[in-house]
Formats: structure tokens, C-alpha cells, sequence
């Protein structure tokens, strides 16, 4: 797989926001709406969000959105194909990620979940990490 700049960028993003809050198990299941397509000013519309764009390539655009005090990527992309690798890389670096067909929002548990109730899609978990907190992160209680 080759790594674009806008991929390794939006990555970096899924990593910086997989490491702002410590993870809880959820127990209740809302009914979840069909999953929304369509572009990324339409999902955000969706979402109530008014995007700030980060990357506006043919390959991937992102947006950064606010919920709150919470923040999220979202992400579209111009094939299933490029949405697949993009996602098993940032995976790597752990957070939780709401997927729907050729789009993507990256954020805390919580704010991809309350996302899910809005856009559908379906809910991935990236890589958990040993320790229970990043590096840097020492004095930070779970």
C-alpha cells in the first residue's frame, strides 16, 4: 500500500484524537438510523457540524468537526478500496472510528457513538495499546 501525505496526515489525526480520552465499555444500543452517504459537506450537514477542512485532495477530504468540547475527523473518500487501507492504517494507532460507505469519523468513544445515532454506519475499535494511557500521559487517571 502507498502512503499519501493527506493519508499519513489524516493518521496522525485519528492518532492525536485516539489519545484524548480514556476508553469506557458502553452498555446501551440505540437503534441506528440507515447508514448516510453522500459527500463530506452532506454528512456534516447530517451531523450538525460545520466543517473545518484539513485536506481537500481527489483521493480523501477531511474535515475537523466540533461537538461540544469534543472534536472529530470526518472523512470521505473516493473508493471503498482507499477507505479500507486508510482505515487499517490509522487503526494502528488505536481510537474509535464510525465507518460508513466511503466516509469515516475518528474521535472519542463517546462522540462516534452519539454520531452513530445520526449517520449509522458501523463502529471499529483500533488497536488497544498495553499501559491504558499514551506516552506523556503518566499522571493521566482513567
Amino acid at each position: 500500500m502507498r502512503l499519501t501525505r493527506p493519508m499519513l496526515a489524516l493518521a496522525g489525526a485519528a492518532a492525536v484524537l485516539a489519545l484524548t480520552g480514556c476508553g469506557s465499555d458502553g452498555d446501551g444500543e440505540a437503534a441506528v438510523p440507515e447508514t448516510a452517504t453522500g459527500s463530506l459537506e452532506h454528512l456534516a450537514a447530517e451531523a450538525r457540524c460545520a466543517p473545518n477542512m484539513q485536506t481537500d485532495a481527489d483521493t480523501i477530504r477531511q474535515a475537523i468537526c466540533e461537538k461540544g468540547d469534543e472534536k472529530y475527523v470526518l472523512a470521505t473518500f473516493a473508493t471503498d478500496r482507499g477507505q479500507r487501507e486508510w482505515i487499517n492504517t490509522a487503526k494502528d494507532y488505536g481510537g474509535h472510528y464510525l465507518v460508513g460507505r466511503k466516509w469515516v469519523a475518528v474521535g472519542h468513544e463517546d462522540v462516534v457513538a452519539d454520531l452513530r445515532g445520526t449517520l449509522g454506519g458501523i463502529l471499529e475499535q483500533g488497536t488497544r495499546h498495553g499501559g491504558g494511557h499514551a506516552p506523556g500521559h503518566e499522571g493521566h487517571g482513567g
